[in-house]
């Protein structure tokens, strides 16, 4: 995953036959996590009767439509629209990163061409995006998570998609393919940690999110990594204060041992 920088210029380039209008507000939300949106366009074709329902949410966060109209019943003009938009911004460049809300695969190479030009992609899509387009991408996240209360669905310690809990709300989270938890976790430990076993959370989480670019806590029902790595069983975690006042707490993990 790429590094956060608040200063990070992002583009918003927005998929809106793809999209979802009723989470624009938390998404946008969302992006404000990894920098500041200075681009904002939504595109499609504006004269069909069912993208009315953009309106409100367009203007409510500054977000510019971009017409395109369906020339060809079949062909998603809209796709081409915003790649040529993207390749504009691309060399322009007028911003470190971009925020594709897509859950088409088409923007694969998009993703992997931006990439190659030094800038982070962040991808959002729903649950059922091709795997290609969210392994293109720095970061992918779901966008059925950003409604979600994480402390609400709790899931099991395995935390995976075959085991649905039954916690309210779980269902949103129905993940076609999550990963199991357990092996991720394990394998990224194994790269960070230092020769007594222990690995820094943060340290611990940056190596997930690399491994795995749609990586993150809230798919497995936690809003905090710490509270998700508190609660798997095979793992030991430790708590180290620092300062004078002991004001900046480090947390450290390790495969729990035998006893």
């Amino acid at each position: 995953m790429a590094t956060k920088q608040g200063g990070d210029r992002l583009a918003v380039l927005i998929d809106a036959d793809q999209g979802q209008h009723g989470v624009l507000q938390e998404l946008m939300s969302e992006i404000s996590r990894y920098g500041t949106a200075t681009i904002k366009r939504a595109y499609g074709d504006w004269t069909e009767q069912n993208m009315s329902k953009w309106k409100g949410s367009l203007q409510a966060n500054a977000i510019q439509p971009v017409q395109q109209f369906r020339y060809t019943k079949g062909k998603n003009a809209t796709d081409s629209a915003l790649i040529i938009d993207a390749m504009d911004v691309l060399h322009s460049d007028v911003v470190d990163g971009f925020c594709l809300v897509s859950s088409d695969s088409d923007f694969t190479r998009l993703a992997t061409r931006i990439r190659e030009a030094g800038l982070a992609v962040y991808g959002f899509g729903e649950s059922t995006t091709p795997a290609a387009f969210v392994a293109a991408c720095d970061k992918f996240v779901y966008l059925e998570i950003l409604k979600a209360e994480p402390e609400a669905q709790q899931v099991s310690v395995q935390a995976t998609s075959k085991e649905p809990t039954a916690s309210p709300g779980a269902a949103e989270l129905a993940f076609a393919e999550l990963p199991e938890l357990e092996p991720l976790v394990l394998s990224a430990l194994e790269k960070t940690a230092r020769e007594d076993g222990w690995s820094t959370l943060a340290a611990l989480g940056g190596q997930v999110s690399r491994d795995h670019s749609s990586f993150d806590s809230r798919n497995y029902g936690f809003s905090r990594l710490s509270d998700l790595i508190r609660k798997q069983p095979y793992l030991q975690m430790k708590e180290v204060t620092s300062g004078d006042n002991g004001q900046h707490v480090h947390i450290y993990v390790r495969r729990k041992q035998a006893a």
